[in-house]
C-alpha cells in the first residue's frame, strides 16, 4: 500500500479500494455510510490483506 492509497483511505474510503471489486465498494461503501471510521478501518482492512503492491 502506498502512501497515497492510505491517504486515499482516510479522505475517501470507498475510492480508496475501487479497484478491489464491486462487492469491496459495497462493504466499504456500507460501513463509511454507518460511520466514517467504520470505512477507514474497512478500507485499511481490505488493502493491507490484498496481495500484490497496492
Amino acid at each position: 500500500m502506498t502512501i497515497w492509497r492510505g491517504v486515499l483511505c482516510v479522505l475517501l474510503p470507498p475510492l480508496a479500494v475501487w479497484d478491489k471489486g464491486c462487492g469491496t465498494v459495497l462493504i466499504v461503501l456500507v460501513l463509511t455510510l454507518l460511520g466514517w471510521v467504520p470505512g477507514i478501518i474497512g478500507a485499511l482492512v481490505v488493502l493491507t490483506r490484498s496481495p500484490g503492491p497496492n
